[in-house]
């Protein structure tokens, strides 16, 4: 195959693409978890979804819905849907039929129905819809015709139609699933996907390697390499070594304090983009003294947040104040922050009760996130602040599926963690972080519950006015600041690093990283 690049003919190759992941997936099914390694590892490799989003300009497009209309209500969404999309061809299936509007009620309906068959198959509370309230939003998903569907609303949503866009609204096989039913290994449907994205699964060990093969049926375009590899390597510093001496195509993660050795060498690439996504320190104020919002302000204005920035993020984010980046049209500028000051913050924890003494932890990701490179060291950074006010800062870290089990049953005093944002829409930022529902469904790590601030999230999706909804978000800030569920700390800009030789890599402003359109030259 050959493309042209400023005149100059490019010879490509196709056998394979070696990436190098920091992490083992928790599933191969991206409904279960929220996970930034699980998604990458499984969401545009396997799977399509009803829509997508351009990563050029974060526009929603047509995926394997064609087209779509809603009516005036805003209630009813009708799909129609493309014809000849077809499911991946392996050892272990081989599809009798083409993908149509079945397989895209089976898949709503997984996550939203109790009563589904595979509702239950694994322990996931499929944390992604649950923190929205999409389980409840929807009140019916009709079948018109083999490839036309219409999904019923309780309730007007601006933002579902972005919500049908994530990495997390995958469309799944029921052929395949009814098949694992009748031989009883209904949890297969997890662990050894089906799909109708650029790639199917062809084999996996846990924390060495995920092998997977050209989807040669693919519906989009037959330009999809031949093999796709993830090499599994935790280290960042060893993945920057590979991708140096060629052992990888392309790294996960680059570490900040990696960046200018990547800008400075001829034959890789570093892309950039301002990030959709918030790192924050969350309290867990289910736990008495961080149950009360005072003791949770002392500790906010005990850190600075300017010198943490510098110390980790190396310039290459900026200081949040609020869960909202720049980049989002919902953005306050003027949203106020709780200052650097220990004197006060000393004074505060006092009147609260707090001695000096008083020992807390800290719980850091094992991992590097774009929202935060390195979470140990801001850790190390906070501890040295607090020791200040004469708290004593225990730093816990485990193995990063095992931190994520452990994070979930709240035996945390506080976690340095964040959010990368799933679409364009600022709703995406205040319900998986902060809602009541996300409590349960895990990605609300301070487990903070709020009746009025949901009250003001939940009345923002009724209006498509920008304006009168980021008017509503201004309220639901003041709470957040009054209450202090959590401190935000840095919004990070995305980068990714690659070989010279890798074409049409795009950073994906909403999350999982694509490789069904890359290209490599020889």
């Amino acid at each position: 195959m050959t493309a042209c690049s400023k005149n100059q003919e490019i010879q490509f190759k196709s056998e394979g693409l070696v990436y190098c992941s920091e992490g083992s997936p928790t599933s191969f099914n991206p409904q279960l978890d929220t996970s930034g390694t699980t998604v990458d590892a499984t969401s545009h490799q396997l799977y399509d979804r009803l829509l997508e989003f351009d990563p050029e300009d974060s526009q929603i497009i047509p995926g394997i819905a064609e087209s779509w209309r809603v009516s005036g209500n805003g209630l009813i969404y009708t799909f129609q849907l493309r014809k000849r999309v077809s499911f991946h061809q392996t050892p272990y299936f081989q599809p009798s039929r083409y993908l149509n509007a079945d397989d895209v009620i089976f898949s709503i309906n997984r996550w939203r129905l109790e009563s589904h068959p595979f509702h239950d198959i694994d322990v996931s509370d499929y944390p992604y819809f649950v923190s929205l309230g999409l389980d409840k939003l929807i009140k019916d998903v009709r079948r018109i015709n083999g490839y036309r569907i219409e999904i019923e609303l309780n309730k007007p949503d601006s933002s579902f139609l972005a919500n049908l866009a994530t990495d997390f609204a995958i469309i799944l096989s029921k052929e395949y699933a009814e098949q694992l039913l009748t031989t009883n290994q209904p949890q297969l449907l997890d662990e050894q996907p089906i799909g109708s994205g650029p790639f199917k699964f062809v084999s996996y060990r846990k924390d060495r390697f995920i092998r997977y093969a050209k989807h040669q049926e693919y519906w989009k375009h037959d330009q999809t390499i031949e093999q796709l590899i993830y090499d599994i390597t935790p280290s960042s510093s060893l993945r920057l070594a590979k991708l140096m001496t060629g052992e990888c195509d392309v790294m996960s993660l680059p570490a900040h304090s990696e960046l200018d050795i990547i800008r400075d060498r001829d034959n890789l690439m570093l892309d950039e983009k301002p990030g959709l996504n918030v790192g924050f320190w969350a309290f867990n104020t289910s736990k008495p003294p961080f149950d009360n919002p005072e003791v949770r302000r002392a500790l906010a204005m005990g850190i600075d947040k300017s010198s943490i920035l510098e110390a980790v993020y190396f310039d290459s984010a900026i200081k949040a104040n609020g869960l909202i980046p720049p980049s989002s049209w919902a953005y306050q500028a003027d949203l106020r922050d709780n200052s650097y000051n220990p004197v006060l913050a000393r004074d505060l924890l006092r009147e609260n009760g707090i001695e000096p003494g008083f020992t807390m932890n800290i719980w850091a990701m094992p991992i590097e996130r774009a929202y935060n490179p390195n979470a140990i060291m801001m850790a190390e950074l906070i501890q040295g602040y607090l020791e200040q006010l004469d708290i004593n800062v225990e730093i816990i870290s485990f193995e990063w599926s095992l931190f994520r089990r452990r994070l979930d049953s709240g035996a945390h005093d506080s976690v340095l963690i964040g959010w990368s944002a799933d679409n364009g829409d600022p709703d995406n930022f205040y319900r998986p972080v902060l809602s009541c529902a996300a409590i349960d469904s895990g990605t609300n790590r301070a487990k903070w519950c709020n009746k009025t601030f949901d009250e003001i999230i939940d009345d923002a999706l009724t209006y498509s006015d920008p304006q009168t909804r980021a008017a509503l978000y201004q309220t639901a800030n003041a709470i957040i600041a009054d209450q202090i569920p959590l401190v935000p700390i840095a919004h990070a800009y995305r980068f990714q690093a690659y070989r010279k030789n890798v074409h049409n890599l795009v950073i994906n402003p909403f999350g999982g990283i694509r490789f069904g359109d890359v290209v490599i030259a020889q």
